[in-house]
């Protein structure tokens, strides 16, 4: 069985679980899962901990992250192939990912030699007449990181790199679906340095999450996953930082003075690459009525003939497996109620053994239906038109989330009143809403989640402000 990482040791334990290839069927590994006791030891350890790593320099900080960096290029075939493996993610999308890893324990490292502080002009007021004030931030102390299966390598960097940047310790528990490859970068950790009691990844099941969610050593609660479970969370934790970064039915909208023949291929991407198992993952496609038909007839065309489903080791594959069969047959619930109700597709559902589904455009969907109001996480999404530029920006708010939104058009009054009015964490101007990098801002609003995730930003959350002010008579 795999064991987990557990200051700075791999522990077995005598409970496990499988973990099953999303494609093939097949049982990759046996891991071993943690107990209360196991969980018990790693706060311990990670309490403890933050007294040596709050401590260690800035430049001590950024050598290991640089280095753990390095180890992940020098390794880059091998994640590649676990996450191909336990994910189901297609090939070019795990190199991707691996690279986008590389990239944020390299930002990290640069912002962990950064300025983490500044001067306060306490003399501005009479009261402060005769003062010095400055400001600096300091490591919250333990925080509680949950990732999700999806991105199992860059979303635990993104929580990782700024706790190890900040001086933080962490408990990360990895999604049990795909663990392999977070266990796998605690060797990386392991080989780089990382002080032994700094990080722990340590898979558990979830009830064993709220006894943590009180403990007063855990500071922070950093969740990437559902709306249900990190909301419910969140209520838990009541007196604890919480970051979440939660789902999202992300729009994009179409405007007739956009190259919208160049949009299309890159809307289809976003809407079906890795299954659309993605937080922004495009799922409403709003179109002017001025270019509908021509937009729909050229997507539809696009979707036929350049949209390949099947083996994620193809790298001619964009959509691979759904994570399991459980989540395709709940989008296909979703699709018979929609065609139930009135909508209609463009392109026929196709289903294939253990848990594929090709890619699904539907049109004239009721607005009070499941595949238009909640997040499908699916290769799924539904084409509508609109008139006016405003009544567009208002069906991209009509929703319960707001994560990211894109909008195609050449005219910059647009551009800006879109900006101004998406309720939404963050508008793609001629860009889709999947598009991310490392080092920007990134979440969302409503149920999308509160706090920011990007490594800077991330780090803001993972440290506290702290005045000093000196009398200088």
């Amino acid at each position: 069985m795999k064991p987990f990482y557990l200051d700075g040791c791999w522990v077995e334990t005598q409970t496990s679980e499988a973990v099953n290839n999303p494609w093939s069927g097949e049982k990759l590994a046996d891991i071993c899962t943690a107990g209360a006791q196991d969980i018990e030891s790693a706060i311990t350890s990670a309490h403890s901990a933050v007294q040596k790593t709050r401590r260690i320099s800035s430049e001590a900080r950024a050598a290991t992250l640089e280095r753990i960096s390095q180890l992940l290029r020098e390794r880059r075939q091998e994640f590649v192939d676990v996450i191909v493996a336990e994910a189901g993610k297609p090939v070019t999308f795990a190199e991707a990912e691996v690279d986008r890893a590389c990239l944020t324990f390299r930002f990290a490292a640069a912002l962990a030699l950064g300025d983490d502080g500044h001067g306060i002009n306490v003399e501005a007021s009479s009261p402060g007449l005769g003062h010095f004030g400055i400001v600096r931030r300091f490591p919250l102390g333990v925080i509680l990181g949950i990732t999700p299966f999806n991105f199992p390598l860059n979303l635990v960097a993104h929580k990782v790199a700024p706790c190890i940047a900040t001086g933080n310790t962490m408990l990360l528990k990895p999604a049990m679906k795909t663990p392999l490859t977070a266990l796998l970068l605690a060797e990386v950790l392991h080989e780089a340095g990382v002080p032994a009691g700094q990080i722990h990844i340590v898979p558990f099941e979830h009830d064993l999450i709220p006894p943590l969610l009180s403990d007063p050593r855990v500071k922070m609660l950093s969740f990437t996953g559902s709306v249900d479970v990190g909301w419910n969370l969140k209520a838990q934790a009541a007196k604890m930082k919480c970051a979440l970064e939660l789902g999202g039915n992300a729009a994009v909208i179409v405007e007739p003075d956009s190259d919208w023949h160049a949009a299309v291929p890159k809307i289809a991407a976003a809407a079906y690459g890795f299954a659309g198992q993605s937080c922004i993952s495009v799922q409403r496609i709003l179109v002017h009525r001025e270019i509908f038909s021509q937009f729909r007839g050229a997507l539809v065309s696009f979707i036929q003939e350049k949209i390949h489903s099947g083996d994620p080791s193809d790298r001619q594959t964009l959509v691979g497996p759904m994570i399991n069969a459980a989540a395709r047959e709940k989008i296909l619930n979703w699709i018979e109620q929609a065609t139930d109700a009135g909508a209609s597709l463009l392109t026929p559902v196709h289903t294939s053994a253990r848990s594929l589904l090709g890619p699904v455009l539907l049109e004239n969907v009721p607005s009070d239906s499941s595949v238009l109001r909640e997040e499908a996480f699916a290769p799924l999404a539904v084409l509508q038109h609109y008139g006016t530029f405003e009544e567009a920006l208002a069906m991209v708010n009509d929703s319960s989330f707001g994560l990211q939104a894109g909008v195609f058009t050449n005219n910059l009054q647009n551009a800006i009143r879109a900006f101004e009015e998406l309720e939404v964490g963050g508008v793609m101007v001629n860009q889709v809403p999947t598009f991310r990098v490392e080092n920007m801002p990134y979440g969302g609003i409503k149920e999308s989640g509160s706090g920011r995730e990007g490594v800077r930003y991330a780090m803001e959350e993972m440290t506290e402000p702290r005045s000093l002010v000196i009398n200088k008579s």
